[in-house]
């Protein structure tokens, strides 16, 4: 990489209970023959722990309950050398996604934000020119005021989708979204910010105003599941931005990047530095 980037993650930190079995149950259906497992989560502390894995120097900024589910989380992103000095204990219970993976990897995912719900303006506090990765997962208010407060590269990864202020658009130097999510926000269908579109197997793409800049291709994978897929992609394409790589270089890392996440079951999967996945 060019430099090491500085970068502040804003968003949710979970635990996730996890069940693996050969197909998702359809309404009123039970599958029975499943693994289970209860691993760190949560968007926010998912991309925090791939950006620092990456190599960037990560701060984490959110709230977990004083309960073993929050220490656990702490746990985890200390042991990937995220900073923890901006993650505080709320009253809630740390928030938890419950996820059923099939054989294909393929999942379904609900998320109860617990101690996420209490992120607010007051925990939004960054250094000058300090590059920012949010979520959704954590109350809009929160989110705007760090569209406000950040001085430095501010990247929006808008999931799960909902309708972002025209602020928040505005003052975004990148948006990150699924094709679903995409479709959900015709806002970012003309937008000067640069916007990056995942398209699962297919690969990504990346508009400027509309007009598509960049495309890349999907790396053949074993795919063992598909949760922390989008996080690595989101982490990846911040890391390489803000470490000076041109776009579409970026967005073919972070393809490489998402392509390595899916050969893991955990949503924090295990990554190499960014340079490993630049071509």
């Amino acid at each position: 990489m060019p430099r090491r980037p500085q970068l502040a993650v804003l968003g949710s930190i979970n635990i996730d209970l996890i069940a693996q079995t050969e197909s998702l149950p359809r309404p009123g259906e039970t599958i029975g023959g499943g693994t289970f497992s209860r691993l760190p989560g949560g968007k926010g502390a998912n991309q925090a722990v791939a950006a620092s894995r990456l190599g960037a120097q990560v701060r984490m900024v959110g709230v977990v309950g004083d309960d073993g589910e929050g220490a656990l989380a702490r746990v985890a992103l200390e042991a990937a050398g995220v900073s923890l000095d901006a993650v505080r204990r709320g009253a809630q219970p740390t928030g938890v996604a419950l996820i059923g993976v099939d054989a294909a990897g393929e999942n379904q995912i609900s998320v109860c934000p617990g101690a996420n719900g209490e992120v607010g303006a007051a925990d939004v506090v960054f250094s000058d020119g300090e590059a920012v990765l949010v979520q959704l997962e954590v109350p809009m208010a929160a989110v705007v005021a760090a569209a406000r407060s950040c001085t430095g590269f501010f990247a929006v990864n808008a999931a799960p989708a909902a309708d972002l202020p025209d602020e928040v658009i505005e003052r975004a130097d990148l948006v990150i979204v699924n094709e679903s999510e995409f479709a959900a926000i015709p806002a970012l269908h003309t937008a000067d910010a640069l916007v990056a579109v995942s398209l699962g197997a297919d690969g990504a793409r990346l508009l400027r105003g509309g007009v598509e800049i960049a495309r890349s291709t999907s790396h053949a994978a074993e795919v063992r599941s598909t949760v922390g897929a989008g996080d690595a992609f989101c982490a990846g394409l911040v890391v390489a931005l803000v470490s000076g790589v041109a776009p579409d270089a970026a967005l073919a890392a972070a393809c490489a990047v998402g392509a390595a996440a899916v050969a893991d079951v955990r949503s924090q999967p295990e990554l190499s530095p960014l340079n490993a996945y630049l071509g």
